[in-house]
């Protein structure tokens, strides 16, 4: 019984994966390869890109513009993320049932506050910016409440199933010495989640770093904004500049999560940089980064909180939120046909759009990630180390910081200089942010693997092909196509932004109904955006399902 339950399993991930790979296939069929997909310039575009990335422009004018738009971007991203953090402790805790202890209440709160989360974190952050801008004007908070309300979901369901998952023991024992609900929740579930709460919000901050940079499309300051001028003005050697300045912040902000995380988790307190306390130096710093980065949104940015309780803007959101709903029009695009047709075609070039994009980096992925495995480049998993192994792992793992640090729309804004517009350009563009991505987290899954299978195969004679196909990967396969899932939910949640520089699909459409002011348009399009988010989210929990 069980041989036959292990048969049926290999079975299905076999037939899973050979399923993936034919629905990549067919994606491929989407583009029409027989048009010219390149511009007539396209060539020429490119060679002067890249060679503007070995001269980038280190005047000090545009060094000291550098320098103001990456605090921009960083105070955004501050304040952003600690908005999302107070939505999802509150939220996290509600979703996960804890402090309820009649099962019918439960299950109410945790239905009701999941389904918020997962509507928060469903619309990508850039869209939440241009609505709120739409509803309240250009102002600072319409970029941090964009930021805050997806993070805010994301964090919030992770919260969430980490409390869900503490051990029930600790708990049942303060509960039976008479603990309150909330001294149960403060004494018992945090201290255990404490670390792994920590460790995966300075993850998100990294990605809200990144967010934060391309807030610049709705027209606010930082690291984009100034990418967006410079590519407009064909100025390609300070665009490298500013995206060295971004790639820079996003690198300090992994180390120093990196070094935290570690030191957390070992618990230890004697760890120190320049001599003082890396935890002590680590609170300082983000106590500094809070504190400064609101004073500049309300001092030198100008912010007022109170002006969002106007009359005026209560007139303006209303009259926007009445837009959207088409009250008093009778050309109502989602009650008619014909924009249902149009927006479900849009739907299924996005979806195809997420599916070459995944594709793409999962071939970049699997050509890189065996060198820039640790214990194969230094020859501890099998493999004799080469004299140039050193060399590959750290071109590629710096390769991999790079393609991850630039946001998916600001390589968008530079592939479609050289591409026609169209899905491809977008698949590109965020292939080559996702890349970087799955790149390092299957990298890590090789460093995790147990040595000593491989050895044995080293020992009986197997070369390094051998090794690989008959060690390594069926190791990590499960793995690897867990990754592939989760970063297909997230590129299929960030397809719709890249639309808006010219890659097809609901982004593209999403912009010009914007400009042309179809509000009615823009909830036909919502609408199939989440219900796609939706249905991805659905088929990836019944694929991990199938290779667990």
């Amino acid at each position: 019984m069980n041989n036959s339950k292990k048969f049926i399993h290999l079975y299905s991930k076999s037939l899973l994966s050979l399923g993936l790979l034919l629905i990549f296939i067919l994606s491929l069929f989407s583009i029409n390869w027989e048009d010219k997909l390149i511009h007539s310039g396209g060539k020429a575009t490119l060679a002067q890109i890249s060679r503007a990335i070995f001269s980038p422009d280190f005047s000090g004018e545009i060094l000291h513009l550098s320098f103001i738009s990456t605090w921009r971007t960083l105070v955004y991203a501050v304040a952003g993320i600690s908005l999302a953090i107070i939505i999802a402790f509150i939220f996290g805790v509600l979703s996960s049932g804890i402090l309820f202890k009649n099962k019918t209440t439960k299950k109410i709160f945790m239905h009701i506050f999941r389904r918020i989360l997962g509507f928060m974190r469903s619309i990508h952050e850039l869209i939440w910016a241009w609505l709120f801008v739409a509803a309240l004007g250009l102002t600072p908070f319409s970029a941090i409440f964009a930021l805050a309300i997806p993070y805010g979901g994301t964090l919030g369901r992770i919260f969430s199933d980490m409390l869900k998952d503490v051990s029930n023991k600790p708990i049942e024992a303060l509960d039976s010495s008479g603990a309150s609900n909330f001294q149960i929740l403060f004494y018992g579930y945090l201290p255990m989640v404490k670390l792994d709460m920590i460790s995966y919000t300075m993850y998100r901050f990294e990605c809200a770093v990144r967010s934060s940079a391309i807030m610049s499309f709705i027209g606010l300051g930082g690291l984009g904004y100034q990418i967006q001028l410079s590519l407009a003005d064909l100025a390609y050697n300070e665009v490298w500049t500013f995206i060295f300045f971004l790639v820079s912040l996003v690198i300090f902000i992994d180390l120093w999560s990196n070094i935290l995380r570690n030191i957390l988790i070992k618990d230890n307190n004697k760890s120190s940089i320049f001599g003082l306390n890396f935890k002590k130096l680590s609170f300082l710093l983000i106590l500094t980064l809070l504190i400064s980065s609101w004073w500049f949104i309300f001092k030198i940015e100008g912010a007022d909180i109170f002006s969002f309780f106007s009359e005026k803007n209560y007139y303006y959101t209303k009259k926007f939120l009445s837009e959207l709903i088409g009250i008093g029009r009778d050309d109502i695009a989602y009650l008619n046909l014909f924009h249902w047709k149009n927006a479900l075609v849009l739907t299924l070039q996005t979806l195809n759009m997420s599916i070459l994009a995944i594709g793409f980096s999962t071939i970049g992925m699997l050509i890189t990630v065996i060198p820039v495995a640790r214990n194969i480049s230094d020859g501890s998993l099998g493999r004799t180390a080469k004299w140039y192994n050193r060399i590959l792992f750290s071109i590629i793992r710096f390769i991999y910081i790079f393609s991850r640090a630039v946001p998916e729309l600001i390589w968008a804004m530079i592939v479609i200089f050289v591409f026609k517009p169209g899905i491809l350009p977008g698949a590109i563009a965020l292939a080559l942010h996702n890349f970087g991505i799955l790149g390092k987290l299957s990298a890590e899954a090789i460093e995790g693997i147990d040595a000593r299978p491989i050895k044995n195969l080293s020992t009986s004679g197997a070369n390094s092909p051998e090794q690989l196909f008959y060690g390594i990967i069926p190791d990590i396969m499960k793995k690897f196509i867990t990754y592939i899932i989760y970063r297909w939910e997230v590129i299929l949640r960030t397809t719709i932004i890249v639309g808006f520089v010219g890659a097809g699909g609901l982004g593209h459409q999403f912009k010009l109904s914007m400009s042309y002011f179809h509000y009615t348009e823009i909830t036909l399009i919502l609408v199939c955006y989440i219900l796609l988010v939706w249905f991805a989210d659905i088929l990836s929990d019944k694929m991990r399902e199938i290779i667990k």
